[in-house]
């Protein structure tokens, strides 16, 4: 077992790519992944919206109950894009 967690203590100790390269890579990945997201978020709600045929304050109080996950899921692709992008085992 200490092995395992001597292993586990230098992956944890490399330190991160940051050149310009590798984080104009991970804003690239990130822009692009946060689109695909948003667009099938915004389809998703489309959908609920038409079918509960919701307009005004309906459509308004959807949209919120919408937004938090919504966040959350653009804030993981954008984590997602720089850890890999920036990974020395990626380069």
């Amino acid at each position: 077992m200490g092995g395992a967690a001597r292993h586990f203590r230098m992956i944890a100790m490399q330190q991160r790519i940051k050149t310009f390269k590798s984080l104009s890579r991970a804003a690239s990945a990130a822009s692009f992944l946060s689109v695909q997201a948003f667009i099938c978020i915004g389809t998703v709600y489309w959908a609920i919206a038409e079918t509960l045929y919701l307009s005004g304050s309906g459509a308004l109080v959807l949209g919120a109950l919408f937004a938090l996950p919504s966040a959350y899921v653009l804030l993981t692709a954008v984590r997602m894009a720089f850890d890999a992008e920036t990974d020395p085992a990626n380069q």
